[in-house]
């Protein structure tokens, strides 16, 4: 699809538009109104001050790492610098990378930092989590999104802002609370939606960077992230993003706004309808503590890039991951399900097994392959790292290596 447009467009650009263009605001309305932009004096300014520090705190403590990924049968280092931080036991995968959370502090679970210090970042980033999680409740009631689109009744959309406005007030709700302000299922799909479970952090410095990619449909300029939708999300899932970048420490906002299009010292998010011809673009500036949100099918239908700037910047982005495959608990219930198979004799402990048809084998194979390729030599490969935050994957690593050799056993049985 790439190759096809970029030859439709030969050497011409497709038009875009920043805030400085008349018709901005018209086409943000009509083309892209599921994108939802807040500036940085929206939020807290004690929660602007966590969550930065705690940035610093992980690049000073040397959090950040390259991935390496594979695209199209190649192998390529991100040019952005990344760590997942999230829920205890939860992994995302992207670009056939899997990454392993640093949990969070959750309670319920004993997690061992290795500083104090980045116990408090990560703490400053579940803070910034439960607060994206209500403005995202917030932003789709407000919009009239999917649940409400068929509510035509107003006494039913004054008790959805009652239970918003509830949400801002308290900073989260039980289910117990919100049931009267909402219809169960309503309440159920929202929560679903925006209860992010991890945030994928990102560092770059673009002038460390020897070579950056063109925009290639827009000329829109240097790109740190290329042209995607974000991968393994819930269907219809909310994505949110803070950005912080380090204004001050380069060059500020250029003068060079002569030039048509985007300020190429300011970071912007870039965006457009996948696979369009005939809708402009849109570069959007992201300053300090600026965040946005892409509602319900966005991540689906448009397609975003982030432009460089020229001074460093961090980002959090929080997502509703897909985890129905993806979780130690889902993990852990696949070996034990391929090791019901297994039995010991109770006098000579000798392991035999108590199928041998195809499709208990076939089974057990599939999980065994699961286990070693998905999880361990993953984890091996990039998962390690993360001792520099915490030791808290490896005694669960250690459980799915036992879980692995047993199968190891189930095989040679087998043969």
């Amino acid at each position: 699809q790439k190759k096809k447009l970029l030859e439709e467009l030969g050497q011409n650009r497709l038009p875009y538009l920043t805030p400085a263009d008349d018709d901005f605001h018209q086409l943000w309305r009509t083309k892209y109104s599921k994108l939802v932009f807040r500036k940085s004096d929206a939020v807290p300014e004690e929660l602007h001050q966590m969550v930065q520090e705690g940035f610093l705190t992980l690049l000073k403590h040397d959090c950040f790492f390259q991935d390496l990924v594979r695209i199209k049968g190649k192998d390529f280092l991100t040019p952005v610098s990344r760590i997942l931080i999230g829920n205890p036991g939860c992994t995302y995968k992207y670009l056939n990378t899997r990454l392993f959370t640093v949990p969070w502090p959750t309670e319920g679970y004993d997690i061992k930092y290795s500083s104090p210090q980045i116990h408090d970042a990560c703490k400053a980033l579940i803070r910034l989590n439960d607060y994206l999680h209500v403005e995202a409740v917030k932003a789709l009631q407000g919009q009239n999104l999917s649940e409400t689109k068929e509510i035509k009744d107003t006494t039913v959309i004054d008790r959805e802002q009652s239970f918003a406005t509830s949400l801002t007030a308290k900073g989260s709700v039980s289910k117990d609370q919100s049931s009267c302000c909402v219809p169960e299922d309503n309440y159920r799909s929202l929560k679903s939606r925006t209860s992010y479970n991890l945030t994928l952090l990102n560092y770059m410095d673009p002038l460390q960077m020897l070579y950056l990619k063109q925009e290639p449909y827009f000329g829109m300029g240097n790109m740190a992230v290329s042209w995607h939708h974000d991968e393994n999300l819930a269907e219809r899932s909310t994505v949110a993003v803070y950005s912080y970048s380090c204004e001050g420490s380069a060059v500020e906002e250029s003068n060079e706004q002569k030039l048509k299009g985007r300020d190429p010292a300011v970071w912007h998010i870039g965006l457009k309808v996948a696979w369009d011809i005939d809708t402009p673009g849109l570069a959007i500036p992201l300053h300090q503590g600026d965040f946005y949100l892409m509602l319900d099918d966005l991540n689906m239908t448009h397609q975003h890039c982030v432009l460089a700037g020229f001074s460093p910047r961090f980002s959090s982005t929080h997502r509703v991951a897909d985890c129905s495959r993806g979780t130690l608990e889902y993990i852990f219930g696949q070996c034990e399900l391929a090791l019901q198979n297994l039995k010991t004799d109770s006098d000579s402990k000798v392991l035999s097994l108590k199928s041998l048809e195809t499709a208990v084998i076939k089974q057990s194979e599939e999980i065994h392959n699961e286990v070693e390729f998905e999880w361990l030599r993953q984890f091996w490969f990039q998962g390690k790292r993360y001792l520099k935050c915490t030791d808290w994957w490896l005694k669960p690593m250690a459980k799915l290596e036992e879980f692995w050799r047993k199968m190891e056993i189930m095989v040679s049985t087998v043969l």
